[in-house]
């Protein structure tokens, strides 16, 4: 890219250009990604070969050659149960405020009337409509955003077709991109008008394409978001997480302003027959609220079936996200990161002078401790029961809310503080003495700290990677700085992984999991310090989110500093902490 090209890319990135364009996207909050194409028809099985991990890999996974795939699985598709408007008024019920579905998948083949190229549903299917098209008019009859993924840097259609070059590298990509990627994505520009592309994969693409296609893009539309993985994250509107996350941190390195989460409902994209993982809809509420307290949306995947229906599991989620949606999506909806340390009992989210506390665990005793809260607060009401007034005590540096004997919500229930000024915050982690303190390595300090190349560091925060890695040194350790208003006796238990060498194990690979063995050993001696005290144990079982009793501990009042560190290392790493539990123990 020559120099002129580059800084005209630079020239749309300024704070104001950004701040339009992501105006509705941070309003927003939610929103639903969709993977759906030629592929959801298989459902993860092709000619019995069932496939682990993405079932939207499937052609690769399983080397199906272009003329077998274009015969067998994109001529014969025809989701004859696709109804643009339901999917459309499914989302919104459900709270989300805009859709991001594939418009071409890395098996190339296109989901809407391309000119550009044959390959697409409508020419080459039996279906022969235009899903996208279809999409676009119920969004906007619905006032939800429509936003397309495209894989601008894989294209498996490519092997085979005599228009390309042989074999992948640097001349086919230049091809893909001048012949086939940048057309195809100005069309989608064009004639579909959407609010947001969503790049993939920009590392298999040499730099200078992905920021040719930038340049092209910000030229046809400057207000389309784009995402950080069309052109690296230093180009994008907003950070994208690792895929299917279940754990985050804080977000608030000076390129965390703005984020999206990605999960999964189970742990494919595309609608996977034989993957019956699926997470509780408690979790996905959960993770909504803790997206949003850190300042970040969640773009919450559904796979739809190959008919263009929504899977059973599928329903029943979005079903209680409706729900919950009904009674507590102001807690969510324009919503900014909260001013509050982390809180054992939940999340914060925060609207103008109104918090909003996200209670997952309900305190026994019916006292709620909102650690380090400075504001006047003026009333206190409780989203599920009509907005039920409850009393409230300031106690010096917290606020203590009386609750009703039992939650109106088990995944999580909504209290809005009315404060006469914008509320702020700070101090470390409160611990409840009513419930159990989860210290999340995700809320911790790594000592000393990662850097990018070393192999200490968090795990991306997938269900198999919510853990701290390389623990190969013993002045490795991981320290959490937290507060007791009052004293009190804890049960400790760690929490870590630690997969068996030489046993089977599901580990996390860029197409999901898959079933190997983990090649590395763990074990030695824990110490876990607490102020003045000192617990020890042994990691000698191997698993995954093994729980390890620690021992018992009184602590008074007061800051205190909790950190965990090796006594002696005896495999190549010591273990995977996930995270420390300290229970309360009634007198």
């Amino acid at each position: 890219m020559a120099v002129a090209e580059a800084g005209a890319v630079s020239s749309f990135e300024t704070e104001a250009a950004k701040d339009a364009r992501l105006a509705w996207w941070r309003e927003a909050r939610f929103g639903m990604f969709i993977h759906w194409g030629v592929y959801s028809a298989l459902a993860g099985e092709w000619k019995g070969q069932r496939v682990e991990g993405y079932s939207e890999h499937v052609q690769r996974l399983c080397k199906i050659k272009r003329a077998d795939y274009l015969e067998e699985v994109v001529k014969p598709f025809n989701p004859a149960a696709f109804d643009a408007d339901a999917w459309v008024r499914t989302a919104k019920e459900a709270g989300m405020g805009y859709i991001v579905i594939t418009a071409m998948h890395h098996d190339g083949v296109a989901m809407y009337d391309s000119k550009v190229d044959d390959y697409n549903v409508v020419k080459t299917s039996r279906f022969g409509r235009d899903p996208l098209r279809e999409l676009k008019t119920a969004c906007d009859r619905a006032g939800i955003k429509l936003g397309f993924y495209y894989s601008h840097a894989i294209d498996w259609s490519l092997s085979g077709d005599p228009r390309y070059p042989e074999p992948n590298g640097p001349e086919r990509r230049l091809a893909c991109v001048e012949r086939k990627a940048l057309p195809q994505i100005l069309e989608l520009i064009e004639n579909y008008h959407p609010a947001l592309l969503w790049g993939d994969t920009p590392h298999l693409n040499p730099k200078e394409l992905n920021e040719r296609i930038l340049l092209a893009v910000r030229k046809a539309d400057p207000n389309l978001i784009v995402n950080g993985r069309l052109a690296g994250a230093s180009h994008g509107d907003y950070l994208t997480t690792a895929d299917r996350p279940a754990e985050f941190g804080l977000m608030r390195g000076p390129d965390e302003r703005d984020w999206e989460a990605i999960p999964t409902t189970n742990e494919s994209y595309g609608y996977h027959a034989f993957d019956k993982s699926h997470k509780p809809p408690a979790h996905f509420i959960r993770l909504l609220a803790k997206a949003a307290a850190r300042g970040g949306n969640l773009l919450m995947n559904f796979g739809p079936r190959g008919d263009g229906t929504f899977a059973p599991e599928d329903q029943t989620i979005l079903q209680a996200l409706t729900a919950w949606w009904k009674t507590n999506g102001e807690a969510i909806r324009g919503t900014g990161r909260t001013p509050l340390a982390p809180q054992s009992w939940g999340e914060s989210t925060l609207k103008g002078n109104r918090l909003y506390l996200h209670v997952f665990n309900w305190p026994a005793d019916g006292r709620l401790l909102v650690g380090g809260l400075d504001a006047e607060i003026i009333q206190a009401r409780l989203l599920a029961t009509s907005g039920e007034k409850l009393a409230f005590t300031r106690l010096g540096a917290d606020v203590e809310i009386r609750l009703p004997a039992r939650a109106p919500d088990a995944a999580d229930s909504v209290i809005s503080l009315d404060c006469a000024e914008r509320p702020r915050g700070g101090g470390p982690l409160l611990m409840q003495p009513a419930m159990p303190n989860d210290l999340s390595v995700f809320t911790a300090e790594l000592l000393p700290a990662p850097t990018s190349k070393g192999s200490w560091k968090l795990g991306k925060g997938t269900s198999l990677t919510s853990h701290v890695q390389g623990w190969s040194k013993p002045d490795y350790a991981v320290r959490w700085q937290a507060r007791l208003a009052e004293a009190g006796t804890f049960d400790v238990i760690a929490r870590y992984d630690a997969p068996d060498a030489k046993g089977k194990t599901q580990v996390d690979t860029i197409g999901g999991k898959t079933t190997t063995t983990s090649g590395l050993t763990f074990g030695g001696d824990v110490l876990v310090s607490l102020g003045t005290q000192t617990l020890r144990g042994q990691v000698a079982e191997t698993g995954l989110d093994v729980a390890l009793p620690l021992g018992r501990v009184t602590l008074g009042a007061g800051p205190i500093e909790i950190k965990v560190s090796a006594g002696t290392i005896t495999g190549q790493e010591l273990m995977q902490l996930k995270s420390l539990r300290l229970v309360p123990v009634s007198p």
